[in-house]
């Protein structure tokens, strides 16, 4: 009608440089790297995860979703939606034990099985974004290790 081309695309949980880390308001990886900091900080010998640790996620840094929707424009002109992704999953609990590595906390995760794990599976069909030769180039730790010295240096006092 307006000769625009739109797009849908859909990315998966969001990571990265610029993220919320409030305690209360926060999602799971800023929420885990703050409280890992404070827990390194004060010298505690446990960090508490909600749940089982054992559901999966998958995560994209926000660099690589950017670098997507760029692709997208650039390569796609049709209807259907187009999931954003890295086509990996990883469970919480391994997603905890790499945030813990990467902010240096060297006490030990407690999961505490009284809270909610959420959705057992949070994978998304990334096919159609590989077929147009788009496929994520930041790893979990890389952008873990990225985000982290951000929150260093932007949030810390």
């Amino acid at each position: 009608q307006y000769g625009c081309d739109y797009i849908s695309a859909q990315p998966n949980n969001l990571y990265g440089l610029g993220d919320n880390f409030d305690l209360e308001s926060s999602h799971v990886i800023p929420a885990l790297m703050h409280r890992a900091h404070l827990a390194k900080i004060a010298g505690d010998k446990t960090l508490t995860i909600w749940g089982t640790g054992k559901v999966f996620r998958e995560f994209l840094h926000v660099d690589d979703c950017a670098d997507a929707l760029v692709h997208l424009l650039r390569h796609y002109s049709g209807a259907i939606h187009i999931n954003m992704g890295t086509g990996e999953e990883v469970t919480i609990g391994e997603l905890a034990q790499t945030i813990a590595d990467v902010v240096g906390f060297e006490g030990s995760l407690k999961f505490d099985t009284s809270k909610p794990d959420g959705s057992p599976r949070k994978l998304l069909d990334n096919s159609r974004l590989e077929a147009l030769n788009w496929k994520s180039s930041i790893t979990l730790r890389d952008g873990l290790a990225s985000t982290y010295d951000w929150f260093l240096e932007n949030i810390v006092d």
